[in-house]
This record gives C-alpha cells, sequence and structure tokens, in this order.
C-alpha cells in the first residue's frame, strides 16, 4: 500500500540524523491487469458498438448492401476445406513449426487431447497478423465483417484490428459454424462451411453470444 506524504514535516532526530524516507510500494500490476490493458475487450467492444455483431443469416444484405469485405481468418487447412468465394484470407494462427522440447510436449498433450479427435494442427499466433491485414486492405475505414468457425477466434481478431486502427468492423457472431446452407451460397470447396459437431474447443463463447443477446434486446 503506497503511503502518501502529503502532511509529512522532516525533523531532525536527538541524534542529529534525519529519518530515512518511508518506503513506497512498488509492486507490479497484477499479470491479468497487464493484460487487460494491453488489449481490448471483445465483450466491452461489442456493448459499446465499437464491433458490431452480424449473424450469418443477416451476412450477405451486410456484404451485398452495405459494402462489407468478409475477412476469413481461420487457418489455412480450414479455409481450404470450404470457404466463401471472394472472401479476403489472412489466418490469425498460424502451424506452429517450433522444434523446442516444451513445443515439442505441447504438441503431444494437443494431439491427444484435440488433434486426434479433431484433425486441428497446433498453432500459434500469426505475428504478422495486421501488417498483412493491412497489406490486403490499406484504407482503415472500410467495413471488414471478421469471421471464423465458432465466432471466438473472430473477435479476438478484430480486437486486434480495432486496437490497430480499423474502426468500421463487424463480427459474424457464432461464426461459420452457425450458419445455414443458405446464408452463404457462393461457396467453394469440398465440404459445406458449417460443421455443426464442433463444439469441443470454445467456452468462453457463451458468455459473448450472451452480451450480444442482451445487447439486442435493450
Amino acid at each position: 500500500m503506497a503511503l502518501h506524504l502529503n502532511h509529512f514535516y522532516p525533523y531532525t532526530s536527538r541524534h542529529g540524523k534525519q529519518p530515512k524516507p518511508p518506503l513506497t510500494s512498488a509492486r507490479p500490476r497484477p499479470t491479468k491487469f497487464q493484460v487487460r490493458a494491453a488489449s481490448i475487450n471483445a465483450r466491452e467492444l461489442i456493448q459499446s458498438g465499437a464491433v458490431r455483431p452480424i449473424p450469418p443469416k443477416e451476412a450477405a444484405m451486410a456484404m451485398s448492401s452495405e459494402g462489407f469485405i468478409l475477412l476469413d481468418i481461420r487457418p489455412d487447412w480450414e479455409r481450404d476445406k470450404a470457404r466463401v468465394a471472394g472472401s479476403l484470407h489472412v489466418p490469425l494462427f498460424v502451424k506452429d513449426m517450433e522444434s523446442s522440447p516444451v513445443t515439442l510436449l505441447k504438441k503431444w498433450v494437443h494431439f491427444g487431447y484435440v488433434g486426434l479427435w479433431t484433425g486441428q494442427n497446433f498453432t500459434t499466433l500469426n505475428p504478422d497478423f495486421l501488417r498483412q491485414v493491412e497489406a490486403e486492405v490499406p484504407d482503415k475505414d472500410a467495413k471488414l465483417l471478421v469471421a471464423c468457425g465458432e465466432g471466438l477466434r473472430s473477435i479476438m481478431a478484430a480486437s486486434k484490428l480495432y486496437a490497430g486502427g480499423f474502426k468500421n468492423l463487424g463480427w459474424l457472431a457464432g461464426g461459420f459454424n452457425r450458419s445455414a446452407d443458405s446464408d452463404f451460397p457462393a461457396v467453394e470447396g469440398v465440404r459445406k462451411i458449417a460443421i455443426r459437431n464442433h463444439r469441443w474447443c470454445f467456452l468462453f463463447l457463451p458468455s459473448i453470444t450472451h452480451t450480444v443477446a442482451s445487447r439486442g434486446q435493450g
């Protein structure tokens, strides 16, 4: 606890020495506060209206009538299987090629708990994500509809884009997996774009979805 010295008056002790000034607390902020300060909270972006949630059934209209550009941030192996024709692609996560002992252990755990059942690769955050989006879309006033499979990665991407200066952002609420076959008629690839059985990972999505629903009722 920091001590306030507004009413501190120096005095001389009977030994003629000045007392040492009291120590103030210099403890660093807890990590969770540092993380929160460094990143923009997704729920706050939605509640404030900085990022507009757009349901899949309204996405085509937002693109055709309002000029939104669909930005697919899924990794290559997901997009290769199914994608919306004409959409931009910049992955938020890329395959982790690191081969250190710690990373190899993480990959082994990932394969046992996730990769074996879903076919997902072990990934790491794309360090060039913002720069790559800026190369594709130099105009930061452009309307971007950020999308992924379930919606969690895309709201993370939208937070990064907002912090990087993009202000006209939409978020595909719930992701492609909540879309109907008719929501995106121009789909390329070897399967449908919605995967109904991938509910194994995104444990934080319900809280964001609840925020969207509450905002819609308000």
